[in-house]
């Protein structure tokens, strides 16, 4: 019985390797009876439902997870703890977070994700396997994933990593952001502004053409991150908002500092006074990067058009 949390990744290469290495570990947590989840990308999702048998698929718990975590910051609270929350007992769930197809400005969060999953669950009986494409991905990120894992495996065999390191994946991407590729638009705010900060985005992200609902959700968003550099940013901040890449970004700068990594990737619980507003803007947004210190905090949310 697993009695603490373990975080293997797999290497693979091709199909039959991805099967070879997660339909055991799949039905041996069921012959366990353990509970299971699969969250893969939509082609490795495939592969693995039509490897199971009809009973086995019906249990297995699967997900899409090019849709519930193209948010990196989204993954922990809405799939691993979702699942992992509802179960007492071993918990067995297949997560692959980084693919070929994610995007040089998506992997920093992406890497980040696998470090503080070592946090989120230390001391539970959950098992995440994580499965890498050895083939599609880059060398340097199989060699980071031997920071985020402290167990590998691939067709040969399995070993201890000798790289683990969260703690410094975490802080190697903790960087100040680049500048945006063309001039944005600019609003300081203080706590008399915040209505019309939330108009102001939302105004323009129409006129990039983001579409009514995503509207509605930026505006949330831009509004909930505001609300906190008033409270945790000495009351003041600045919201600069540009086109990217097929996205709306926006970025609020403040004077405050977020000390606690996993802030936003909690669950709530139904009784607890706060602690929700990180955890929304991660539901809603296409993708977060936050980079905090002592001199301030910049978080960058994505919408996409």
């Amino acid at each position: 019985m697993v009695k603490v949390f373990t975080h293997p990744a797999l290497f693979y290469r091709g199909r039959d390797e991805f099967l070879a290495g997660t339909v055991p570990f799949v039905t041996g947590g069921l012959a366990a009876g353990h509970p299971v989840a699969a969250a893969l990308p939509g082609e490795h999702l495939a592969w693995l439902g039509d490897e199971l048998g009809e009973d086995e698929r019906q249990r297995v718990q699967l997900i899409d997870m090019t849709e519930a975590g193209r948010n990196p910051g989204r993954i922990i609270p809405g799939v691993l703890r979702e699942f992992a929350d509802r179960h007492e007992g071993p918990v067995r769930l297949v997560g692959e977070p980084i693919w070929p197809g994610r995007s040089p400005v998506e992997y920093p969060a992406c890497a980040q994700h696998e470090a503080l999953i070592n946090f989120a669950f230390a001391g539970r009986p959950v098992t995440v396997l994580c499965p890498y494409d050895a083939e599609g991905l880059e060398p340097w990120i199989l060699d980071e994933a031997a920071c985020t894992h402290p167990e590998l495996s691939d067709q040969y065999g399995t070993w201890v990593s000798r790289s683990f390191s969260p703690e410094q994946v975490v802080d190697r991407y903790n960087q100040p952001f680049p500048a945006p590729g063309e001039i944005p638009w600019v609003l300081s705010f203080d706590r008399t502004g915040l209505s019309g900060v939330r108009r102001f985005a939302g105004e323009r992200a129409a006129a990039y053409g983001l579409g009514e609902e995503r509207v509605l959700d930026l505006t949330l968003v831009v509004g909930e991150l505001c609300a906190n550099s008033l409270r945790h940013g000495r009351g003041s901040g600045v919201l600069r908002l540009w086109h990217e890449d097929g996205s709306v970004v926006c970025e609020i700068r403040d004077a405050g500092h977020i000390t606690d990594p996993l802030a936003g990737r909690r669950p709530a619980t139904p009784t607890q006074p706060g602690g929700r507003g990180l955890l929304m803007v991660n539901f809603l947004s296409d993708l977060v990067r936050v980079h905090t210190g002592p001199d301030g905090t910049q978080t960058r949310v994505f919408f996409r058009l």
